[in-house]
């Protein structure tokens, strides 16, 4: 059986939100997809609040990644241990709160999905998500499993599909908020795209208004950083698996645009 797994590219502001809500349920029918993953870490430009979560799952979302701005809202601490469809980065310390793998019940059976973050120019100081990684691969018997890496380097996120090609269904990156065209099948089976963009202003430096953006590069005094106004996109990836081996057939680009 194929198994079709849509995961969008992070939720920026009240714009990203707004558009959630309007197309992922659209989006969805469209491919055919059976699960859909979506990044809501900078839902809230900086964090994500538990309505914003709620708000995502009620408009199609099967499991919610999260990031380098896990904690930027203090009210999702005890959400995300009372939430099991949230994951956080799995090579966090181990006492923070939330989980950074879950397995679901599809109509494909059990799926497991694990969210990783890099460690090249991150703020914090995580866990080594290479040899993480392999200890949670022992705890998981799902035949499709499905992940995420946090990341700015384009070559750590390159290095962690290459790591896992053959051993899991799919691994893509996510945090740069720029979409990459490598949407592909690695040589042993693993589907694979290095970012895949995000949901939320077109007109914009990574969702923020660009004026803004350009003032920090400058070196002009700046300000808090909001988002940008006008039309929007929702930038993902389908990926198309064969429940009965977990190898992936197809990855291709999903996107919407105004």
């Amino acid at each position: 059986m194929e198994f079709k797994v849509l995961c969008v590219g992070d939720v920026v502001g009240n714009p990203g939100m707004e558009r959630v809500r309007r197309s992922l349920r659209y989006l969805k029918r469209k491919t055919g997809a059976d699960f859909v993953i979506v990044n809501g870490e900078n839902a809230a430009v900086v964090g994500m609040t538990p309505q914003q979560g709620e708000d995502i799952l009620d408009a199609g979302a099967d499991c919610i990644t999260m990031g380098n701005h896990t904690w930027g809202k203090r009210e999702i601490v005890t959400y995300l241990d009372d939430c099991p469809q949230i994951i956080r980065p799995a090579n966090y310390a181990p006492q923070v709160p939330g989980r950074g793998w879950a397995e679901f019940d599809t109509r494909a059976g059990t799926v497991a999905v694990v969210d990783l973050i890099g460690r090249c120019n991150m703020d914090y100081g995580p866990d080594n998500p290479f040899l993480l990684i392999d200890k949670v691969l022992k705890e998981i018997t799902a035949k499709i499993i499905l992940v995420e890496i946090h990341a700015e380097a384009t070559s750590e996120k390159l290095a962690m599909g290459w790591m896992l090609d053959g051993r899991v269904s799919a691994v893509w990156g996510t945090h740069t908020h720029v979409p990459t065209a490598d949407a592909r099948i690695l040589p042993k089976g693993t589907g694979y795209v290095t970012d895949l963009g995000m949901t939320g202003p077109r007109d914009s430096i990574l969702g923020i208004r660009p004026e803004l953006s350009i003032a920090k590069f400058r070196g002009d005094l700046t300000e808090r950083y909001r988002w940008a106004e006008g039309p929007t996109k929702m930038e993902a990836v389908l990926f198309s698996i064969d429940s009965a081996t977990g190898k992936c057939l197809s990855a291709e680009r999903v996107d919407l645009t105004d």
